[in-house]
């Protein structure tokens, strides 16, 4: 485990989409302490963009925030899967496209203070049309929108999610460096 030692855990919690677990640890320094962890099999985005360079976003109801949110589409890792794998899945599950090309651009903890959940950021290109296969429970509105609508977009705080300013950044940066 690195620098702490978990002197024990106990799961509170366990469902569909994560777990809690109560830990009692020893941190750095002889510090001891309890720590309340969600736990998550993890997690896939795609930052999807199609050949006039339209970025395509989602949007959903999200319970916890009680709002529709624009994002990227996005989902949980399957157990066994690869997260090139699920973000080809998410993709055409959510939007209906299929990516010929798709790269990873980065991985990083969702919210390390508390949760384990790490997150596969790809950028898909060479879209193709397929079937879409929402889940049972999800209404989703698909959208192509131009890198500027999108900024825009985030600038008035229409996009909220951090994983879809994220990639909006990441984008900026690709499209400032590339001729």
């Amino acid at each position: 485990m690195g620098l702490v030692r978990r002197l024990s855990s106990r799961r509170l919690y366990s469902g569909h989409v994560l777990s809690l677990d109560l830990d009692e640890v020893e941190e750095p320094g002889g510090v001891h302490a309890q720590r309340e962890v969600v736990r998550h099999s993890g997690s896939v985005a795609i930052l999807a963009v199609t050949d006039d360079a339209q970025l395509v976003l989602v949007r959903q109801y999200r319970y916890p925030v009680d709002a529709l949110v624009w994002e990227l589409p996005a989902g949980r890792l399957d157990p066994g899967e690869q997260p090139k794998e699920a973000a080809q899945r998410e993709l055409e599950e959510e939007t209906g496209l299929s990516p010929a090309q798709i790269e990873p651009l980065l991985t990083y903890f969702t919210s390390p203070g508390f949760c384990d959940e790490v997150m596969h950021l790809f950028r898909a290109t060479a879209l193709r049309a397929v079937p879409t296969r929402p889940d049972a429970d999800e209404r989703i509105d698909v959208a192509r929108v131009s890198f500027e609508q999108a900024s825009a977009m985030a600038r008035r705080g229409e996009i909220s999610d951090a994983k879809t300013l994220l990639a909006l950044s990441l984008e900026r940066e690709r499209r400032r460096s590339t001729p």
